[in-house]
């Protein structure tokens, strides 16, 4: 199997390119290090096209080792052919291969087997073949003995074997898999007895639809009302079409005799109500249910990404709140770094806690120069934010309602723990919600992204696929931004390309006992931070203050001495390059086009000289919610609002107005034109306008729209 031309041919990418990046892969290079300093190797591919690439071989390995393993399979019974061999190799995909695999399978006793037990399969054969004119009851009677009491045993026997023979045919099962994936049909009805528990799937208690034409959503919430018992779901094609497909082969022209076609299309009726349907529905619904995963998990992909590269606010010193009625809420400051500088506890919310709470707000505000509040959006967030607002404070101190989502995971984590011994839960969460308003991917890395609330029918999806694509998705966003190596957490700087959690471990551990990084090079003096691990990292780590200017941008180390080239040819210092009193983008970039070093890495460089270490992420703006709506019952249908999006799924998004029940904004209410994917028009952590559609109380549900009229 030649891996390398068949991820080509299916992607309509370069052989070369290809096999550029399957080497570079090899080679322990990653993803976003691919993409951004090995253009030249890979024809400028993107993070997506390399993911794709690198999926596909580990999908391609996975069917060439199934291959083996049914070769060694066919060898040990010695069934292993010339023309297997071919079919073997021809098969380019796992369906496929199991298809011609399907008859040598190793079987459980099943009734075609008893009755080749009891001497049948001649008669079965005899039957098949077209070529002979049998007198098939005088043929069948002569099977009748010991094992088979009569004539109609014998024939039963034989038609068990034929519907065997028929499901295991390769070609039938194509074609019956390919109308199941053009016309069926899923149905789904409700469980008798479920009706109540169930109510949550009343929608799906009689409902049918084309079954590949389904949204992803959908499925899932049936494929979920089956596992929870409340549904049964069937994904079945029109059965006569599924058996004219099986009688063009079984009996079509193959045979003239009368008796013998009769119980052919008899075995073939068994075959398919038996044995096919069953096996392709089973098939069907795990294709349905894969295609589902992977559109669930490309939302919750996107969803992530836009969470990880909120605008950051940014090193101001921050006053966080943790809000709480009963309990009080738990407050933390923090200086322009991140780091814990105080922390109390006030009880606004209560007669007796309102005036203290009151004073000590401004004072802290004062003595820590606070430039920022973050009030956590849970329990007693608007009410918390509400009062914060109507202290008397600077101005310049805004007041911003934080997602708080898995900060309680955070605050209760081994992380949280190592990060703070000396403090209980309440402070960590506090400080968590600060520091996501700082920095939302520093903070949110520490975070298991399925916490994070932005998943669509995350649990139900494949948890392995899930993993692997939102590990992608931080990795990516990480290397995207950079990473302060002096100051980053070492969950931040397992992120980074090149690293793992023990060399982060090791960098932090270095830092805290030799001071800041001076320099890039100093890396290497770092435990298990090796020349490869230097090259994958270096580039994406950022030392704002070290000797060297350029470690503070995304150039790479490797490409200082043609920086330093181009400077000596125009004539200044490398640092002058750096703003803008050099000429740096019009500098004719040919002359330092070398055999690893071309034009695509070169534009990279002048771009980044530019504007170096430039943060990706938009600048930051604060959001408020209405002043006058902090319940849900303050909304009255046609009231416009301000909202957050929270979650984009493929029916529509979910905006926060700050009456603690997000409101669903239908994909048929996001714009005044036809929206095919959400995420044409809305991003988590927007900031929008919306208008209130509906508004249910007792099922706390709210219906919104964003469309102008």
């Amino acid at each position: 199997m030649n891996i390398k031309m068949m991820i080509s041919r299916n992607t309509g990418l370069k052989e070369n390119q290809v096999t550029a990046v399957l080497d570079l892969l090899d080679q322990g290079s990653t993803v976003p290090f691919i993409a951004r300093y090995r253009k030249e190797r890979t024809g400028s591919l993107d993070e997506v096209a390399i993911s794709d690439i690198r999926d596909r071989a580990k999908a391609l390995k996975e069917l060439a080792a199934r291959k083996q393993a049914i070769i060694k399979s066919l060898e040990e019974r010695q069934l292993y052919t010339k023309e297997l061999s071919q079919l073997i190799e021809n098969a380019d995909s796992m369906t496929r291969l199991e298809d011609v695999y399907e008859k040598y399978r190793p079987k459980r006793r099943t009734r075609a087997t008893i009755a080749r037990e009891k001497g049948l399969e001649p008669l079965a054969l005899m039957i098949l073949d077209p070529k002979t004119g049998i007198d098939l009851q005088k043929e069948a009677t002569g099977f009748i003995g010991p094992d088979v009491a009569s004539l109609e045993d014998a024939l039963a026997g034989a038609r068990d074997i034929i519907a065997e023979i028929i499901n295991d045919d390769a070609s039938i099962r194509s074609g019956v898999r390919d109308l199941f994936i053009k016309t069926a049909m899923i149905n789904t009805t409700v469980i008798k007895g479920k009706v109540n528990d169930g109510a949550k799937f009343k929608d799906y208690f009689d409902w049918e639809e084309p079954a590949f034409k389904a949204p992803s959503h959908r499925i899932l919430a049936m494929l979920r009302g089956a596992a929870e018992k409340v549904l049964r779901v069937h994904v079945l094609p029109d059965e006569k079409k599924a058996l004219d497909i099986i009688q063009r082969i079984y009996p079509g022209n193959r045979t003239v005799n009368p008796q013998s076609r009769e119980q052919i299309l008899a075995a073939a009726e068994d075959a398919y109500k038996r044995l096919l349907s069953k096996s392709i529905e089973n098939e069907a619904l795990r294709i349905l249910k894969q295609k589902a995963d992977e559109k669930a998990v490309a939302v919750f992909s996107d969803n992530l990404r836009q969470v990880l590269l909120s605008p950051p606010l940014g090193g101001r010193p921050v006053l966080a709140v943790d809000p709480g009625f009963r309990t009080g809420c738990k407050i933390a400051c923090l200086d322009a770094t991140g780091k814990l500088v105080h922390h109390d506890v006030i009880h606004p919310h209560t007669p007796n806690g309102k005036s203290s709470a009151a004073q000590l707000i401004p004072k802290l505000v004062s003595r820590y120069e606070i430039r920022a509040i973050a009030v956590g959006n849970g329990t007693a967030g608007r009410e918390t934010e509400s009062f914060i607002k109507e202290l008397t404070l600077p101005e310049d101190v805004d007041v911003i309602m934080v997602d708080e989502s898995g900060a309680s995971i955070y605050s209760a984590s081994q992380t949280a723990r190592e990060e703070f011994p000396d403090h209980d839960i309440t402070v960590r969460g506090a400080v968590s919600i600060g520091r996501r308003l700082m920095d939302p991917l520093a903070e949110l890395v520490k975070v298991e992204p399925k916490s994070i609330g932005v998943g669509q029918y995350q649990h139900d999806v494949d948890q392995t696929m899930l993993q692997a694509a939102l590990d992608d998705v931080v990795v990516s966003c990480v290397n995207q931004v950079g990473v302060e190596a002096n100051t980053a957490s070492k969950q931040l700087l397992s992120r980074v390309s090149g690293l793992n959690a023990g060399i982060a471990a090791n960098m932090v551990k270095y830092r805290d006992e030799n001071g800041a990084f001076a320099s890039r090079t100093d890396f290497l003096k770092v435990p298990r931070l090796g020349k490869k691990a230097f090259e994958q990292a270096a580039g994406f780590l950022r030392i704002q203050n070290g000797k060297n200017p350029l470690d503070r941008s995304g150039i790479h180390p490797e490409s200082y001495p043609v920086v330093k080239q181009m400077a000596n040819d125009i004539g200044c210092r490398v640092e002058e390059m750096m703003t803008a009193k050099a000429p740096v983008q019009s500098i004719d970039l040919t002359p330092y086009v070398t055999a690893t070093t071309g034009l695509p890495t070169l534009k990279d460089i002048v771009a980044e000289l530019a504007a170096p270490g430039r943060d990706p992420r938009q600048p930051f703006q604060a959001f408020s919610f209405d002043k006058d709506i902090h319940e849900m019952k303050d909304l009255v249908p046609d009231m416009v609002v301000p909202g957050i999006v929270t979650n984009v799924t493929a029916f529509g998004a979910f905006v926060d107005i700050g009456v603690h029940q997000d409101g669903l904004v239908h994909i048929s209410q996001l714009a005044d034109r036809f929206v095919k994917d959400p995420n044409e028009v809305v991003k988590v952590r927007q900031q929008v306008q919306v208008r209130v559609l509906e508004v249910d109380i007792p099922r706390k549900r709210i219906s919104l729209s964003m469309k102008t009229g």
